[in-house]
């Protein structure tokens, strides 16, 4: 693992939908880094899809976009919410959900932590969620002998181009860092940095992703180098950036 070339100002480019991104720039402004915010995709919600909540005995949201979205849809804020990690459940929180779990993980660790604390006679779960989603949350509990339906509260719509701002910084190799929270809009970035012919200025940056699965929808894009977190969750890609802070300009390890 090398350390980040050390600047006078360091840049990273935050690819999540907005509101997430504004948030984490924040945490990254604490460790004296710039904020890129180039998000890949939009985020449209559907308030008139949210079913009736009678007979669930539990809500599970694996994004805090689909928790801001049932917030908005629905006036109830009584009913338990399992969510798949701490930003997710930060946010049911700061929105009024009184009983909040966070998995702290992924949705593997979300369907361990269900079946942990649920059981399946008490009613079915309701999974809010996005028009595409990771994983196979439904089919884990399903197999678990829950009744799970899905709400899908939102679209995530994949934006056409990057900014030309962005675009220059990237294309100028002024990028030190570019992190990557899912596969999909690891994916996304490879187009647009491919369609922007500035690929080539990704040699000065370190690709940084929350998964294994995220690093690889980056394919051959020809970073400086590439690391990913040692769990699936914001606050373990904060962590590996803060180790790469401290290690020595020339360092490996």
């Amino acid at each position: 693992m090398s350390a980040i070339p050390k600047r006078l100002s360091l840049h990273a480019l935050i690819t999540r939908p907005r509101q997430e991104a504004e948030s984490l720039a924040a945490r990254l402004a604490e460790r004296g880094i710039d904020a890129v915010i180039e998000p890949m995709m939009t985020i449209v919600e559907r308030v008139d899809a949210l079913p009736h909540l009678a007979g669930v005995q539990a809500v599970l949201c694996t994004s805090a976009n689909g928790v801001r979205a049932l917030a908005r849809a629905s006036g109830g804020r009584d009913i338990p919410v399992f969510a798949v990690g701490d930003v997710t459940a930060r946010t049911a929180r700061a929105v009024g959900f009184a009983s909040v779990e966070s998995a702290g993980g992924d949705v593997d660790d979300l369907a361990r932590l269900v079946t942990a604390r649920l059981r399946p006679a008490e009613g079915r779960l309701l999974h809010v969620a996005g028009s595409e989603v990771a994983g196979d949350l439904s089919g884990m509990l399903k197999a678990a002998g829950f009744a799970v339906e899905r709400a899908v509260l939102y679209e995530a719509r994949t934006v056409d181009a990057l900014t030309p701002e962005t675009a220059r910084l990237i294309d100028d190799g002024a990028i030190d860092l570019a992190l990557f929270f899912s596969p999909r809009t690891a994916a996304i970035f490879v187009r647009l940095a491919e369609a922007a012919n500035v690929a080539g200025g990704l040699a000065a940056t370190t690709a940084l992703s929350i998964s294994a699965a995220a690093d690889a929808a980056l394919g051959d894009l020809p970073f400086r180098e590439r690391q990913v977190a040692d769990a699936p969750t914001q606050a373990a890609l904060l962590a590996l950036i803060d180790t790469l802070l401290d290690q020595p300009a020339g360092a490996d390890a």
